[in-house]
């Protein structure tokens, strides 16, 4: 290497120096484990904040088991991705906000309680799951002749009985509802469902939908007619016939827009639902039922519907 590569070798590098010295540790990303799924979310997070202006914002991320050896200044902000990333920081030094994201209402509100935290400016959340409003919404769109939404409550779902029982009178929608409560068998409830209701509504309530119950609930269901309507594409490629959903790469993006908000000056303010969604469907389970879907409609309609147009 002659000395003028040599030079403005040395020049790039005390350039990418400079650069690197100027990021501030703004953000902390802390996942539950090291996933795809994860990765895709804080990939958008960090794509997010990339949009700022300068001074450049870093975004470190950890694993939770691997936070304890971070030993930098203290963020503006923790994003925990999952639930127990969230309890862990619910639990640790209240030295920055914590945005948890990409767990279920339910999850975030035990979290609260399990660590006597309450939301508000220094902890929020960013829900994985649906508003009912939104899932009521697709119901009509997709079953127009549908009025009875059947609903399995389990411990963790409850709190949300009055709030669908809202949504589904100003839709002009009547609630069937059963509770399971702990270790009592899901099926005690799930025939009264399916003998009184048009459409069964999945909650993302681990009490009820797990690995142990959801294909004796998706068989039960098939075999009644009753459709499901759930929380996950894998349900849908189970058997449900169609859900609403957000991707990781959309929480990421909308908790990135959080933390932007926050690091120009902006509250973080209530924990609030999923703007972006998808929606997918069963082609197999809609031709049982004499029904033509398409996902990619549907969800163009459901936006539309939302945004008044």
């Amino acid at each position: 290497m002659n000395v003028l590569l040599r030079y403005l070798l040395m020049l790039a590098l005390a350039g990418l120096a400079a650069g690197a010295g100027a990021a501030e540790p703004a953000v902390l990303v802390v996942s539950s484990e090291r996933s795809a799924v994860y990765q895709e979310a804080a990939d958008a997070v960090a794509g997010e904040l990339a949009r700022m202006a300068e001074p450049r914002r870093e975004v470190l991320q950890f694993a939770q088991t691997e936070l304890a050896g971070y030993h930098g200044p203290a963020p503006h902000l923790y994003i925990a991705l999952g639930v127990e990333a969230c309890a862990t920081l619910a639990r640790g030094p209240a030295n920055a906000p914590v945005l948890c994201t990409l767990l279920p209402r339910a999850s975030f509100e035990r979290v609260l309680r399990e660590t006597g935290r309450r939301m508000g400016a220094t902890l929020t959340a960013l829900y994985l799951n649906q508003p009912l409003g939104r899932q009521l919404d697709l119901m009509r769109l997709a079953l127009p002749q549908a009025r009875r939404v059947g609903v399995l409550w389990g411990p963790e779902s409850q709190s949300n009985a009055t709030m669908l029982e809202s949504a589904a009178q100003a839709r002009g929608l009547q609630v069937v509802s059963a509770t399971v409560r702990p270790d009592e068998m899901v099926f005690n409830g799930l025939k009264k469902i399916l003998d009184e209701s048009d459409l069964l509504l999945a909650t993302a309530d681990p009490n009820v939908y797990n690995s142990n119950s959801i294909q004796n609930i998706l068989l039960a269901s098939f075999r009644a007619q009753v459709p499901m309507l759930a929380f996950s594409p894998a349900y849908v490629r189970a058997g449900a016939l169609m859900a609403v959903y957000s991707t990781p790469a959309q929480i990421g993006q909308q908790a990135g827009m959080l933390a932007r908000g926050l690091l120009q000056g902006q509250p973080l303010g209530v924990p609030q639902y999923p703007l972006q969604f998808e929606v997918s469907v069963n082609e197999h389970v809609a031709r049982s039922l004499g029904l033509k879907l398409d996902a990619m409609s549907l969800a163009e309609r459901l936006r539309r519907l939302e945004r008044g147009s």
